[in-house]
């Protein structure tokens, strides 16, 4: 039977992508997507938001609407990838009415985290900064390599996205760099380094640092470097397609309605 997914904030980038990515899986069926209210967008139906041919059908009772508590009620899960308060308020919308919800969304708090981290308690949840298959093996590649390298390699992690991305480091620089300290069995917070400006003096052994870069349409790319003195090991990734996450994010709520509540990961999903 196939999955019916709700798209929240269907007509952002993501969005609009997530609908063309529903529309296209033959396990799935678009129950609908939600819009700003007063927005632009409001009258129109999820053809025209998502840029799609005016032939595409959509399904039989697919709404678009202002209203996440309508949404969740038409679907059997939803995705999100809108702004972390948002975010949160959708999340609280899920559990209040027993839906699961996978969310995209970076740029979280602490204490946002913690939020999301209780709605997991009522509901099946996905959290995660990145949803590429590639992106999370790098993830834990980068914990392996930081686990069986001498502390003598430096690392440090450069990522880089388009010009319009409104948080830095990136959530998964972020994710980078907590799996370098995981590997190395320390507290992100503690090493992590984002800011060098004039004489900042040595680095610190032991430092996790981040460097940010931002222009033109780069859809995304990670850098982690081990470097030591006479050598250097990289692993990266570059994202040149942003349906990736598109496609990660529906394989994930495809997996997350067959699940018990709690607050999973994308190493879950992929089961890593």
């Amino acid at each position: 039977m196939a999955v019916s997914i709700g798209v929240l904030g269907a007509s952002g980038r993501m969005g609009r992508m997530l609908v063309r990515e529903v529309l296209d899986d033959p396990q799935c069926t678009l129950a609908g997507g939600t819009v700003r209210e007063g927005s632009s967008y409001m009258d129109k139906n999820l053809v025209d938001i998502a840029g799609l041919p005016s032939n595409t059908v959509l399904p039989a009772g697919a709404i678009t609407t202002v209203s996440s508590e309508k949404l969740f009620s038409s679907c059997d899960v939803a995705v999100d990838f809108t702004r972390p308060e948002v975010s949160v308020h959708h999340a609280y919308v899920a559990a209040a009415m027993g839906k699961p919800i996978v969310i995209g969304t970076t740029g979280f708090s602490a204490e946002q985290l913690g939020m999301l981290n209780d709605a997991g308690n009522h509901i099946p949840l996905v959290v995660a900064p990145n949803m590429s298959l590639g992106v999370n093996l790098l993830l834990a590649l980068v914990e392996r390599a930081a686990q069986r390298l001498d502390p003598a390699y430096d690392i440090e992690i450069i990522e880089m996205h388009h010009r319009h991305k409104i948080d830095a480091p990136s959530g998964t620089a972020l994710a980078l760099g907590e799996a370098a300290a995981k590997g190395r069995n320390v507290s992100l917070k503690a090493k992590a380094v984002h800011d060098r400006k004039g004489a900042t003096g040595p680095r610190k052994k032991g430092d996790i640092g981040f460097a940010s870069l931002r222009g033109g349409d780069v859809v995304g790319e990670h850098k982690v470097i081990f470097a030591r003195d006479g050598e250097r090991l990289e692993l990266g990734h570059v994202a040149t397609d942003r349906r990736i996450f598109a496609a990660g994010a529906v394989y994930a709520a495809k997996w997350l309605v067959s699940q018990q509540p709690g607050a999973y990961t994308m190493k879950d999903v992929l089961g890593f």
